[in-house]
């Protein structure tokens, strides 16, 4: 994984210090593992385009091979933008994905706001890289039933890890070991 950059794609709520991804792209440098991270978009801008635009920016900026790994709102950003990017990605996790089809409780964007946005509709087509969705039996975010059939449509494994709610501080996630071993197993896969 030594030669491989991870690319970071927080969510809407932009970079928390406590997240898993956060602490994990901390971790990676101190490993001395290369990492690039989407720079923070502020929690009301819901253009979804500068977002696919800010992705776009720091991928074509990575020399070599380069592994996403996005959470929740990111993992729809990746879609958007694996529909308009040449960059070549070796693999993406994508953790979490909301549904943004359907309401989400208070405090979360609403679907016409997501609308206005240019989130949707969310892209379904097959993602032009091997990926691994990680799913939650309890998302407050996404059903297991529609984050199965993401994957489906995106072409990915999917990964149940049972009830972590959304794979975050709220849900009790600061620190997730299991996303740098399948980071690896990612690149291990891409590479045979």
């Amino acid at each position: 994984m030594n030669d491989v950059t991870v690319l970071i794609v927080p969510g809407l709520r932009d970079h928390v210090s406590t997240h898993w991804q956060t602490l994990l792209e901390d971790k990676l440098r101190l490993q001395g593992h290369k990492v690039a991270s989407v720079p923070p978009m502020g929690r009301e801008d819901l253009d979804c385009q500068q977002r696919v635009d800010a992705i776009e920016r720091v991928a074509r900026r990575i020399e070599g091979p380069f592994v996403i790994v996005a959470h929740s709102g990111g993992c729809i950003m990746v879609a958007h933008w694996a529909q308009q990017t040449r960059c070549q990605v070796l693999a993406a996790l994508l953790a979490t994905p909301p549904d943004f089809d359907r309401p989400m409780p208070d405090g979360y964007p609403s679907v016409e706001a997501l609308r206005e946005g240019g989130w949707l509709p969310v892209p379904r087509l097959p993602l032009p890289f091997s990926s691994v969705v990680v799913a939650s039996r309890n998302d407050p975010l996404a059903g297991f039933l529609r984050v199965e059939a993401l994957a489906l449509d995106w072409g990915s494994i999917l990964m149940d890890l049972g009830n972590v709610g959304h794979l975050n501080p709220a849900s009790g996630y600061g620190d997730w070991p299991m996303a740098q071993f399948l980071i690896d197993a990612l690149c291990t896969r891409s590479s045979d």
